[in-house]
């Protein structure tokens, strides 16, 4: 496995691209993610999937695992939002019982998440937020998550311009992603059609942090200008991770997700790792999710 030199980044990227005959955006990796050729997928779950049953106590996160272990689910995030106590920290018997439930029954935990607002110009509540990224970084150390999601912000911020909130947002990320590397916890940036809502303003967050240790979480569902697809094509190379959805956006409407188009990106960029998923609406939640997870499969060839 050859580490790549950000000087070297564009010149590389630009000499793949001509070899395969196919699109830069397609195939370049950004600094910092080196991997093996071809394509390794494993299925995970995202907890919100159970987001009704969790919040009203019918379900627990151990139920989850559970869940995945009966469905062949390679792993589960399972979202800060649903431990006791949120956002204050767990206690350490509960994130050990959870970790120690999903090691015996074969369940990966691949990552967790929380729900911070860094688009604020208040500067005493971002710093609220950042050691409360810290603290679940800590948590997702315990758990043995590899990664953590996090955010931009809901919405952009009154009087600042784009550019004025992305530069103390950037700070507070780099802060973030020294402190994960600390504790070998990736930050991973969820655009949810925020902040955030294109492949471009992502790419250009990713890059201003220039972290080894700060990358994203592929939201295919969240990309609601133009071709869905192009957008998600661009963010590859940054993806640490993702949220499989029923549904993308174009052009600001819902159509439902081709995922054979997901699986031939993740073909031609060559991604390897953790594929997390989650099925929302009403009904039966557990139908659901064994239905998506099965049209997956089908696409995948999993």
């Amino acid at each position: 496995m050859i580490a790549i030199d950000r000087r070297k980044f564009l010149t590389r990227s630009a000499s793949l691209a001509a070899a395969a005959a196919i699109p830069a955006a397609a195939i370049a990796e950004p600094a910092g993610i080196a991997r093996e050729s071809g394509v390794k997928l494993k299925l995970g779950l995202n907890a919100y999937s159970f987001d009704k049953a969790l919040r009203d106590g019918s379900m627990t996160l151990t139920d989850a695992v559970h869940f995945c272990a009966q469905h062949g689910v390679d792993a589960l995030d399972p979202t800060g939002y649903y431990f006791p106590g949120y956002p204050n920290v767990p206690a350490d018997d509960y994130i050990y019982n959870l970790k120690r439930t999903a090691f015996v029954n074969g369940v990966a935990i691949s990552g967790t998440g929380v729900r911070n607002d860094f688009a604020v110009a208040d500067a005493v509540a971002r710093k609220k937020d950042v050691q409360m990224v810290k603290d679940w970084i800590v948590v997702a150390s315990k758990l043995g998550a590899p990664a953590i999601r996090v955010f931009s912000g809901p919405v952009r911020p009154a009087g600042h311009s784009f550019d004025e909130a992305l530069e103390w947002m950037v700070a507070d990320f780099k802060e973030c992603a020294a402190f994960g590397q600390q504790h070998g916890v990736v930050v991973a940036l969820q655009q949810h059609n925020d902040f955030l809502k294109t492949a471009a303003e992502t790419i250009r967050a990713i890059d201003s942090v220039g972290s080894d240790w700060f990358g994203c979480i592929l939201d295919i569902g969240s990309l609601r200008s133009g071709d869905p697809y192009a957008e998600i094509e661009k963010l590859v190379p940054y993806a640490v991770s993702w949220q499989i959805k029923e549904n993308v956006g174009r052009d600001g409407k819902e159509e439902p997700t081709d995922l054979a188009k997901i699986k031939a990106i993740m073909d031609r960029a060559g991604y390897r790792g953790y594929v997390p998923f989650e099925a929302l609406g009403g009904g039966d939640a557990r139908v659901k999710v064994a239905d998506f997870l099965q049209k997956i499969r089908q696409a995948f060839g999993l």
